[in-house]
């Protein structure tokens, strides 16, 4: 497993070592301590979640004001464009975004610490996304930045209007939102 530096330091991708022959292919998904080495700190992994969506149906930019959750992404059918947007106010990179694209593919994962908001747009007919994380989800403490906030800046690669669930099309811009100190 390596991890590939971002243009934000916090943000790593992790690219494992994948065994393949005629029979298909084997790599660790997750090994607590060589991922500790990687990223240079212990993580305790407390949940890991699973969702399909179709394509363009776009989830995010999701966060936990309290309880903030560090996670690890990646994807294992299909593929989409993952982001994760740094809104910790002392940060030299406060505002700025990271974009990955994750597919089954490219076996690519992507780890992002507390601070960050997350999204992802399915760029296939569907994707069956997987992500670690540190902590638990608390409805009471998720927020949600606007997906399309011109201040973000971000470019979703779409092709036409995304599909939202209702949480995310109450989303507030980063001006009026929740942030990390």
């Amino acid at each position: 497993m390596k991890a590939i530096q971002t243009s934000i330091p916090d943000l790593l991708i992790i690219e494992p070592k994948v065994f393949g022959d005629d029979r298909g292919f084997f790599f660790e998904s997750f090994n607590r301590r060589h991922f500790a080495e990687l990223i240079g700190r212990d993580v305790d992994v407390v949940q890991d979640n699973h969702s399909r969506s179709v394509k363009g149906v776009l989830r995010g930019l999701h966060y936990q004001i309290q309880h903030p959750q560090a996670k690890l992404v990646r994807v294992v059918q299909g593929s989409v464009l993952d982001v994760a947007v740094d809104i910790r106010k002392s940060s030299p990179t406060f505002g700025q975004h990271v974009a990955v694209e994750l597919s089954a593919e490219n076996k690519r994962m992507f780890w992002m610490p507390e601070g960050f908001a997350h999204g992802f747009v399915v760029l296939s007919d569907t994707a069956d996304f997987l992500y670690k994380t540190t902590d638990y989800w608390f409805p009471e403490y998720e927020r949600c930045l606007r997906w399309d906030d011109p201040e973000l800046g971000i470019d979703w690669q779409l092709q036409e209007e995304p599909v939202l669930s209702g949480k995310d099309t109450q989303g507030k811009v980063l001006a009026e939102a929740e942030l990390f100190e």
